[in-house]
């Protein structure tokens, strides 16, 4: 099996240009008052042995209008503890207060550096088609649009809770849990939304990471999902430590070659298994290994690409296709709650 595409070391940041690095996101309120009771089961961050499939159930056919801006770009992620005494009752209200917050900020000149003289209109609303069952949280979407360019959106933020159900039993009255923040757009306008969210709310917001083993997961999760073609290439991008200059060895695998080592691994249809996923990635170091002579256990992997969606160890993603982004929303989910945990 011609596992191997290609192999190419590039001397670049292997971390990457954050969006979100040097923002007001990230501790300027202090932890929520309330405690979350959890299950403390199947969570990425204390090492599943296994996991199942989520059976998600497939989106609204009207979705794709409502789910356009999670597709195809960048998203960074946050883990966010419980919101004190938010109501989706009051959204409008959310949504003047955050305009005239943004609006006040722009006329003392503070932190919103975009193109011209524009003038923003932010929009909170619900989302239900990232539920998955009636148990679960509605999303709530963030928009900044710039109404005199066109208009164009320039800031977006979703909160979610997808799969939500199976993790948390309880959270305290008068708090709403949506542990996990996606968001797109400027740095300036991050910092200025970021600060009002944790002092209204009573929150506090965190980078999402991704540990080399919840990557691996992915790698092996996204391979296996269902598709009419398998295009392009599954590509693991692993950082080299201990060198002057950062060093990444790019590594890619013919997708369809990829779903057929996959496929000879996984037998287990409705679960995935840590020594399945061991097994997947072990299989591809040794294959990589006997055409060049280097040691990827010796490496850190720190991003995973693949025909589904891609993840970076940063705490970006892209998701690619929405046949499977409630699956792939429903694990991130896990993995920012078991950040706060």
């Amino acid at each position: 099996m011609a596992l191997m595409n290609y192999m190419c070391a590039q001397g670049i940041d292997s971390r990457g240009k954050t969006m979100g690095h040097g923002t007001n996101f990230i501790n300027t309120a202090h932890l929520s008052r309330g405690r979350i009771s959890l299950k403390r089961g199947n969570l990425f961050g204390q090492t599943p042995a296994k996991r199942r499939r989520l059976q998600t159930p497939h989106l609204q056919e009207n979705a794709d209008a409502q789910i356009g801006f999670l597709l195809r770009k960048q998203l960074t992620l946050y883990s966010v503890s419980p919101l004190y005494k938010f109501s989706y009752d009051r959204l409008q209200e959310y949504s003047r207060q955050l305009g005239f917050v943004i609006a006040a900020e722009k006329q003392k000149g503070l932190a919103v550096h975009v193109e011209g003289d524009l003038k923003f209109k932010v929009k909170f609303s619900s989302l239900s088609v990232l539920k998955t069952s009636e148990q679960d949280q509605a999303g709530v979407l963030i928009q900044v649009t710039a109404e005199n360019a066109g208009p164009k959106v320039v800031w977006t933020g979703c909160f979610c809770c997808t799969r939500g159900d199976d993790i948390l039993e309880t959270v305290v009255e008068d708090f709403t849990c949506l542990p996990l923040f996606l968001v797109n757009g400027a740095e300036s306008l991050s910092a200025i939304i970021g600060t009002w969210l944790q002092q209204t709310f009573d929150c506090s917001f965190s980078m999402l990471t991704i540990s080399p083993l919840n990557l691996a997961w992915m790698a092996a999760m996204w391979t296996g999902y269902k598709m009419e073609r398998h295009k392009g290439a599954v590509e693991l991008t692993f950082s080299v430590p201990g060198t002057p200059q950062p060093l990444d060895i790019s590594y890619a695998i013919h997708a369809e070659d990829a779903k057929a080592l996959w496929d000879s691994i996984h037998a287990t249809q409705h679960e995935v298994r840590q020594e399945q996923v061991d097994l997947f990635m072990d299989s591809l170091c040794y294959h990589f290994y006997r055409h060049f002579k280097i040691y990827l256990a010796a490496t850190r992997l720190v991003k995973v690409s693949t025909f589904v969606a891609s993840a970076h160890a940063d705490g970006k993603i892209k998701i690619l296709h929405s046949a499977y982004l409630l699956e792939i929303l429903a694990l991130m989910t896990e993995l920012a709650i078991s950040k706060i945990l």
